[in-house]
């Protein structure tokens, strides 16, 4: 039971959706490396007004789940100034911002984590504060960064099936159509194709999460 399920044309239709989950995931994660550097330097100054912005942007990203998002963008926003945004564009930019905020944090949390004479000495030597971030600091706080980075990029990752609540045709999506189209002729068919779902995302997730604990392990 289960071979008709994994014909050569639902094979396809399913390495077609996937391919739409890693599009996804691959744009949020650029965005969020890049936005979530330039936040979490901006975070780590010295300034408490802007801190104190970001912070209460991090916490309403935070607590608001993912999925009232994805409703918020593309049912809410999109209606309201009356935008053309398909159900890939929110996700995008759901998955983005929750991923630039969570970055923020990590690499706030690593350029603090830097100890002041690092600063100190820098700054006695004449560099400017651009110049300090940019050749001793950032260096120094990648390093503490990247397990915590890698583990959210897995996040990212893990989550994205979600977005099929908004009609997102990715691999979550196409294995349901398939299910619909032979659970009476197969009634383990939904074992059989969220099944091999899990697999997929086991193979893709797993590497990455144990790559992220060898770091944190390595460099603690």
């Amino acid at each position: 039971m289960g071979e008709n399920l994994f014909n050569l044309s639902n094979l396809l239709r399913l390495g077609e959706g996937l391919l739409v989950s890693l599009e996804i995931s691959l744009i949020s994660i650029a965005f969020s490396i890049v936005g979530g550097l330039f936040l979490g330097v901006l975070m780590s100054l010295k300034n408490k007004w802007l801190y104190m912005f970001l912070k209460i942007c991090l916490e309403i990203v935070r607590i608001m789940p993912q999925i009232v998002w994805l409703f918020i963008f593309y049912y809410g926003v999109a209606r309201a100034f009356n935008l053309h945004l398909s159900a890939f564009g929110a996700s995008v930019i759901v998955f983005s911002i929750w991923g630039v905020f969570e970055m923020m944090d990590i690499v706030r949390g690593a350029v603090v984590s830097i100890p002041k004479h690092q600063f100190e000495s820098a700054a006695a030597l004449g560099l400017k504060t651009a110049d300090i971030y940019k050749s001793v600091i950032i260096p120094q706080a990648i390093r503490r960064l990247i397990p915590g980075a890698v583990n959210l990029l897995s996040r990212i990752i893990k989550t994205t099936p979600i977005v099929v609540l908004i009609g997102v045709v990715e691999i979550v999506k196409v294995a349901q159509q398939i299910i619909e189209r032979n659970v009476f002729s197969d009634n383990l068919a939904p074992f059989w194709l969220y099944g091999f779902v899990f697999l997929i995302y086991f193979i893709l997730c797993y590497p990455i999460s144990k790559f992220s604990l060898l770091l944190e392990k390595k460099w603690s």
